[in-house]
């Protein structure tokens, strides 16, 4: 993260850099590897505080950035990563590029400004990414806006080659060169995308419950077979993590990316400290490191969690202690 931030505020000051790109090394862009080191943390005061508080700083100025980004998505991309990929002006998939946004089943919640990314995709389909921690495949990403063009992985060695040969940052012409490599693609019949409409029925109710219940009703409608592992997997996942989660996109719908971001960070440092609960750490524990996949949510169902608990996860930081942000680029 400190690496990251470094680099990007030295390009966007240097004259003689035109084009960022971002890109994975191995086989995923991203694979939230930032948990185990969460995991880690765990038993230490707030050791983790820097590394949150400057990866919420690197969202903001990746989504204000000044230079033109191209993101180069070829694999899994989950975690603080993705955020490297939704903002940018450019994000290129491939038949290998999977996205997914599974924190609230650790019992953390949708993180890294993604409750003002998910609050702003169609209809209510935010909820239903950040609820179920569902994958998107490259053609249901480009279809929910999370991506720009497909590109088929074998050639975006050669995509990238021209990309560098441009020595331009200009928009029209990158967008020239990537639509040179790109494919117009159109989404699988079967694609949760052509599912909108049930999934805004039941991920439009007020809270968690009311969600599960509105699915359970639409589980035996011909042609809802999709809901039953949907169900399977909230029922598996945190339920504090779930209404923090909830909460959190929205009232993304309502907030600026600073507000989103400070937010975040509060919610995201809140849960660090367990202020209510440790599942955060029983989740890491369980689907990370001992891969039992059998966490012992503490509470263990929905119903159980306290929205006054809830309340106090939300409570904004002291201003000596919250996320500093610019409120606009004049002092960026």
């Amino acid at each position: 993260v400190y690496l990251l931030a470094q680099l990007l505020e030295k390009w966007e000051q240097d004259d003689d850099a035109k084009l960022v790109i971002f890109k994975g090394a191995g086989r995923a862009f991203s694979a939230g590897g930032d948990l185990k080191m969460f995991y880690e943390g765990r038993s230490s005061d707030d050791s983790c505080l820097e590394v949150v508080y400057r990866m919420y700083w690197l969202c903001y100025h990746i989504h204000t950035y000044k230079k033109t980004t191209v993101a180069l998505v070829n694999g899994l991309v989950m975690g603080g990563g993705a955020a490297m990929v939704a903002p940018l002006k450019f994000a290129v998939v491939t038949e290998k590029t999977v996205f997914a946004t599974p924190e609230a089943s650790v019992g953390l919640h949708t993180d890294c400004s993604f409750s003002y990314i998910h609050s702003r995709l169609p209809g209510y389909l935010g909820e239903y990414l950040a609820l179920t921690g569902a994958r998107l495949n490259a053609k249901e990403m480009i279809a929910a806006g999370l991506a720009t063009h497909f590109v088929h992985s074998e050639k975006l060695e050669d995509l990238e080659k021209q990309l560098l040969n441009l020595n331009t940052g200009d928009e029209s012409a990158v967008r020239a060169v990537i639509e040179e490599f790109s494919t117009d693609v159109q989404l699988d019949q079967e694609s949760i995308l052509n599912k909108l409409s049930t999934i805004d029925k039941c991920f439009s109710a007020e809270t968690v419950e009311e969600i599960l219940k509105a699915l359970d009703s639409e589980v035996s409608v011909d042609g809802n077979q999709w809901i039953a592992p949907v169900l399977k997997s909230m029922r598996r996942s945190s339920p504090t993590g779930l209404k923090i989660t909830l909460r959190s996109v929205r009232e993304g719908r309502k907030q600026s990316l600073q507000e989103c971001l400070k937010k975040e960070f509060g919610l995201t440092m809140n849960i660090l400290r367990s202020v209510i609960t440790g599942d955060v750490y029983e989740g890491i524990r369980a689907l990370s490191i001992d891969k039992d996949n059998a966490p012992k949510w503490s509470p263990a169902t929905v119903e159980e969690v306290k929205n006054e608990d809830i309340d106090r996860v939300f409570e904004p930081f002291t201003s000596g202690h919250e996320l500093q942000v610019p409120s606009d680029d004049s002092n960026r």
